[in-house]
């Protein structure tokens, strides 16, 4: 029997519950954050039966002037069969931090008309605080999927997009950055890049609907997210599309709709020549 998903964050619990469930799919979607600056020593472990999700090296557009551009549909299309990603798969994205990436992942597969996927809310470290099965990552081949992209671009912001966004009070652009990056009191952890924020941006950093490395309750996000009330669309930026990834996904939880992400985020932005920018 298939499961649908029903919510965009699964326990750790339920995929305990599920992991015998024939058409399931793990993704590990780990990538190290942006800003560490320490190398992670302790022997990698994933959830039993788990597959990589190679979002740096595999699942972005490396011949793009900027990290983390999403493929195009029909390279992500092929790159998710090659996963062993089929139709009717239920597919749960996790990653080592908690919720950092993952929610990018899941973002990427809402862009490309998958529903039937959600993030695993406190990822790893949650997962082994339950004690359940973990192993060494295996390196196998997994036999080829039939996953089918939809794409849903209106789920997917470019730079033109956003710059046309910035006068219309019906479209709100909310940064997940830190509130230092945000107002240019720190400095961003790429160089050559300017500080500052998109004009009439606000800032929602992802670490704020957050706790512990899980999701916080829908009472809290709904008091977060007053500030997009009312908006017709809302706008999610961030450094380089990862972490608007967090606050999207925080939204979609308490039913937020026309959601979409920056891509080019403020790698792009703060590189570009002419365009505005707040201090």
């Amino acid at each position: 029997m298939s499961l649908t998903i029903q919510n965009p964050l699964v326990s750790v619990d339920w995929l305990y519950q599920n992991l015998e469930n024939k058409n399931l799919i793990i993704l590990d979607c780990t990538i190290p954050k942006v800003t560490a600056t320490s190398e992670i020593t302790e022997e990698k472990l994933q959830i039993q039966n788990a597959v990589f999700f190679d979002l740096k090296n595999v699942f972005s557009d490396n011949k793009a002037p900027f990290p983390n551009t999403v493929l195009s549909p029909k390279e992500f299309e092929e790159k998710a069969q090659d996963l062993g990603i089929h139709k009717n798969s239920i597919v749960i994205c996790y990653d080592d931090l908690g919720m950092y990436s993952s929610p990018r992942v899941w973002w990427m597969f809402q862009l490309m008309g998958f529903k039937n996927v959600a993030v695993l809310n406190g990822g790893l470290p949650e997962w082994k605080a339950k004690n359940y099965p973990t192993e060494i990552p295996k390196y196998t081949i997994p036999k080829k999927g039939n996953f089918k992209v939809n794409y849903q671009p209106n789920k997917l912001k470019f730079t033109e997009d956003v710059l046309q966004s910035i006068e219309n009070e019906t479209i709100l652009i909310a940064d997940a950055r830190s509130k230092g990056r945000f107002y240019g009191t720190e400095p961003e952890p790429r160089n050559d890049l300017k500080s500052g924020h998109i004009p009439n941006s606000v800032s929602i950093p992802y670490t704020a609907v957050l706790q512990n490395g899980k999701m916080k309750t829908e009472d809290e996000l709904h008091d977060i997210f007053k500030v997009l009330k009312n908006k017709k669309q809302i706008i999610f930026t961030c450094g380089s599309g990862i972490t608007a990834s967090v606050l999207a996904l925080a939204a979609t939880v308490v039913n937020i709709k026309n959601v979409s992400v920056y891509d080019g985020s403020w790698t792009e932005w703060g590189s570009t020549p002419n365009l505005p920018i707040t201090l």
